[in-house]
Parts: structure tokens; sequence; C-alpha cells
């Protein structure tokens, strides 16, 4: 069979990696054409556009960027006329994949999509063209189901959440073996985590930095994007105890006693990790003043939306300063709030599913096919 999968963020394309090692194990004779990354590069296929040149963060940046997304839309519908492939397979980016169902359905392609555009959070409306343009929904979030079904009669499948299914296959790196390879001290680690975009992290890892010299026996880690070089992040690395590490974020996790995360995937993935979090989240004025009139959400990071309570602080925008970010590290750091933190992580766990997803969804779209 013939696969075209379309991922257009960091998650996709560890998503993506994963979801193709178990197509490949399905199906043995399988041609996979993909927009993605480095992750789903190394699985094999034939990789078309990276992920670097695709991903533009906020409602203005977009604006700005309009002709270079329209120019790869535009490059991708020829390239799946030249493929052919038996299925298009989407993987969350609903801004350009969506279009491309669109297109792709009215000419009658297979149309399958694995993890859902977050639609119960803002374009609702957007039901209509999933309804139209796609032929399976694979969901991974244990409510997204309820809300596809029950609100808008269109069945979908809950494969569980695929991150359990990347961090249990992660190989293990002991803690002296890391520091070692890495060139850490023995100080316990604060890991930071300031997203993967140019912009979010330029906005982002100042204000982060900001309470390294009120933590004197920690080290700061700076998790580095696979996107970004070393040399965009040498002007934030100023003091002793500000490390940085590219690409290696599961091993940072696994041995980190505290998180400074920015809002999105990470917040789910350090708390599957057992490492305590404060979640920050700064954007341009511009987009922050859009969203926040038409995102109706108590909650902006996936553990508080999956547990419908606050479980991790959030700090956004105004509330994203110094001095907050320096009182809720200070908590993380106590042994009883930690212990309450862990407990809630480990019920999070448990909605979440299990392992199996990206074989449950590979099984889904290769018995479909057949």
């Amino acid at each position: 069979m013939k696969y075209y999968i379309i991922a257009g963020e960091a998650s996709g394309d560890l998503h993506g990696s994963n979801l193709m090692k178990e197509l490949y194990k399905k199906d043995s004779s399988a041609d996979i054409r993909f927009w993605g990354g480095d992750l789903m590069q190394n699985v094999g296929g034939t990789l078309v556009k990276h992920y670097r040149e695709l991903a533009f963060m906020g409602f203005v940046e977009v604006i700005f960027n309009l002709k270079t997304i329209l120019g790869n839309i535009k490059i991708c519908k020829k390239d799946i006329l030249e493929f052919n492939p038996d299925v298009l397979i989407f993987i969350d980016y609903p801004g350009f994949n969506l279009r491309i169902a669109k297109w792709a359905k009215a000419l009658g392609m297979r149309t399958h999509y694995y993890i859902s555009p977050q639609i119960w959070a803002w374009k609702e409306s957007r039901i209509s063209d999933i309804k139209r343009d796609v032929d399976k929904m694979y969901v991974i979030l244990p409510f997204e189901k309820k809300f596809y079904e029950e609100k808008h009669q269109y069945p979908v499948e809950f494969v569980g959440h695929p991150l359990i299914d990347a961090i249990n296959n992660q190989p293990k790196v002991d803690a002296i073996t890391f520091r070692t390879e890495n060139k850490l001290s023995d100080k316990p680690i604060i890991a930071v985590l300031p997203g993967s975009r140019k912009q979010e992290i330029t906005k982002m890892l100042s204000v982060m930095l900001s309470v390294v010299n009120d933590f004197p026996d920690y080290q700061f880690v700076i998790a580095g994007a696979p996107s970004q070089d070393f040399e965009f992040y040498k002007n934030f690395i100023t003091q002793d105890n500000i490390k940085f590490i590219s690409n290696k974020t599961y091993d940072l996790l696994r041995n980190s006693t505290a998180a400074l995360v920015t809002s999105g995937t990470a917040t789910l993935e350090t708390a599957l990790f057992k490492v305590p979090e404060v979640v920050c989240y700064k954007g341009s004025w511009g987009s922050y003043q859009i969203a926040k009139r038409i995102i109706t959400l108590k909650y902006i990071s996936l553990v508080n939306l999956i547990m419908d309570e606050e479980v991790v602080t959030e700090l956004i925008q105004e509330d994203c300063t110094h001095k907050r970010i320096k009182e809720e590290l200070q908590k993380l750091l106590t042994p009883s709030y930690r212990n309450t933190l862990l407990e809630k992580y480990a019920l999070l766990e448990k909605q979440l599913g299990g392992i199996g997803a990206s074989e449950k969804t590979a099984a889904l779209i290769f018995d479909d096919l057949k």
C-alpha cells in the first residue's frame, strides 16, 4: 500500500514516526511519503518537506506568512497527485491538513486523521468539514470521543495517547551516564522546555531563566528543539548553572527534579515522566488578544484539560513573571506539594488508556484499506 502522511510540528513528527514503525510491521510492502521531521525520516520512507519550514505560531504570525503557507499547500497537492497514495493520513496541524483533506476528498481519495484537531477548544465549526472530508478519525484524549459522538454524532476511534508508547519505547539512560555525557554537575536539575518554534522560544526563555539566581543549588537545563541550532540558544546561556542539551528532552525529563514548560504537548510529556511542573505561556500581544476572545477553555495545559481541574499551575501572559515563576517553582520543591501532584499524575495516566496507541491506529488504517 502507498501511504502519504502530513505532520507539521515536532509532536506530529514524534507520533508520525511511531505510527510509521507500526505500519511497516503491518504492511511489509508499505511505501510511505511524508511531511514531517528527523524522527520520521529515521524510520524510513521519503521526506518531502521538513516541519521546520511549516511551523508558524499565532494568528498574527500566520497572516504575515500566508504566502509561504499557500505555496506549501500548492506543493503538497502536486506531490500527492504524483504519488497517488492509497490513503492520506493527517496528524493534527489542522489549518493546513483540513485544506488538503477537502481537496483530496473531492478527488475521491481515502482520508484518515490521527490526532484530532482541537476543535473542542476553538473553531468548533470545523466539525462540518471533518464530517465531509475525513473518512476515519482516531482520537487520543478520552473526552474527545464523547465530544464527537454525543455532541456531533460523528463516530471516532479512541486509541489511547501515543505519548505513553513514545515514553515506554525510549531507551533508559542512567543518571551518571546522562550527566557525564552532557557535562552536567551533580546539582539537581530543573528542566526548561521553551517550545520548538523560534517565536515562542524567544518569548519564553528570558522569563523562564530569570529565576536562575533564586535557585543557586540547582542547575537549569534548556531542552533544545531538534528544529533549532545551538547558535540560536547561545545568547540565553549567560551563567554557569544554565546548561543546554539538544534533542534529548526525554532523557532530560527522566533525570529532572522539576520543570518549567511552555504550554503544549510538553506539559503532558512532563507529567507522564512524573516531573512536577509549572506551565508558562506568553504570546504576542495581538495573538493573545485574539485567542482569549475565541478560546473558551478553562485551562491551556493538556494535564488540566484531561483531569478537568487545575493539577498544574498555569502562568499565562501577564501572570508569567519572574515573581510568579519563582513562587511556583519553590512550591514544586516542597515534599508535600510534590507528593500531591504525583498522585494526580498517576490518575492522569490511567485516564489515557495505556500503551498501544500507534499499534492500534496502524491496524485500523491497514484493515480499512484491506
